[in-house]
């Protein structure tokens, strides 16, 4: 699926913020949407913060704005130069979501924006498992993404964007049963709030406090070498 559009968004960035910009509007511009899975957090200046998948750090500069410990990931080192040009306040790590650079229990909040509906099945399961490993034990997966709209008006119009972006995984995002993913992971009372008539979802999801470093460490190990 997806046509040449898609192409031409990644090619030339002033068309891909133009298209981004434009779909925001669903929810009140670009700014609400970038803030909107962070709403109710505790972010306090000495929150360790990562932004999974981080682009270009259009989110990172909202991040930034509350923690002085942001680290922003992507596997893009043009968006890693873009995002560092953007946010220089913010530490940019190139590197892949599904084996994260980093130790387990090491952050507080890991975010990402827009990210997962890019990935396989079985990407997106390693990248939340991998969320999961990096996550302090009490602490937070947020994350907005597309969803199947409940209401038929709004259909037509996510279905036109996706055909023309999106690619098979888009598909394969909105039909997942993603709070039961996120519950076999281990993560505990995951909630989902509806935005955009339906068409976006905020998950946010808890690492319990009791969860076992070393059992995620083996875990991480073990896919790892598959």
């Amino acid at each position: 699926m997806a046509t040449i559009l898609r192409t031409w968004s990644y090619r030339y960035p002033l068309l891909y913020d133009a298209i981004a910009r434009l779909s925001a509007l669903a929810v009140g511009g670009e700014a609400r949407f970038r803030q909107l899975p962070l709403q109710g957090l505790d972010i306090t200046p000495s929150t360790p913060v990562l932004d999974l998948c981080c682009g270009a750090g259009q989110t990172s500069r909202f991040l930034a704005r509350r923690s002085r410990q942001v680290v922003g990931l992507d596997i893009s080192p043009v968006a890693i130069a873009a995002a560092r040009a953007c946010v220089p306040e913010v530490e940019f790590v190139r590197g892949r979501a599904e084996a994260l650079p980093f130790a387990a229990e090491h952050f507080t909040i890991v975010h990402t924006s827009a990210a997962l509906h890019e990935m396989a099945p079985r990407q997106r399961e390693q990248i939340l498992r991998e969320a999961y490993r990096v996550l302090q034990p009490g602490g937070r997966l947020t994350f907005i993404d597309f969803h199947r709209p409940r209401n038929w008006l709004m259909k037509p119009g996510l279905w036109l964007f996706l055909w023309l972006f999106e690619t098979e995984t888009s598909w394969q995002f909105i039909a997942a049963d993603l709070m039961r993913e996120l519950i076999e992971l281990g993560f505990v009372s995951p909630q989902r709030t509806l935005h955009a008539g339906g068409s976006l979802q905020v998950v946010l999801a808890q690492k319990p406090l009791t969860a076992s470093r070393s059992a995620a460490d083996a875990t991480t190990r073990e896919e790892n070498l598959k």
